[in-house]
């Protein structure tokens, strides 16, 4: 039954990104002292299906990337990406903080894999 779910979901994808309209860009901060894991993830966010996500891509320290064209290969259960807002009420843990980015930016990490931005947000006053 997985098998067929993530078949149905990858073709109902492709079908999708040219809607740009229907898709939002986040990129959470992750505060965190585990050098293995990413300190920024960027995701492509579908606001039609769920807030399900289109792609990922994690960022390391050191600025390399790792993309992901399917977030939810071989997971049990299939959960939306929170809102902006939601990571910085601080709903999921304090360690996260959000923002939206443009689809360009995304775009360029996604075709580069390797990221030269800031690896903090910038808290405005």
């Amino acid at each position: 039954m997985q098998k067929s779910v993530n078949m149905v979901w990858k073709n109902n994808r492709k079908n999708v990104r040219g809607m740009i309209d229907m898709l939002e860009y986040i990129k959470l901060f992750y505060e965190h002292q585990n050098h293995e894991e990413p300190v920024i993830i960027l995701y492509e966010v579908n606001l039609d299906d769920e807030r399900l996500a289109m792609r990922s891509i994690d960022i390391f320290a050191d600025g390399h990337t790792n993309n992901i064209d399917d977030l939810y290969d071989g997971v049990i259960e299939i959960l939306p990406i929170p809102t902006v807002e939601e990571f910085n009420m601080h709903i999921w843990g304090e360690e996260f903080n959000a923002c939206c980015i443009s689809q360009a930016e995304f775009e360029a990490i996604w075709t580069s894999h390797f990221y030269d931005g800031d690896m903090q947000k910038q808290i405005s006053k």
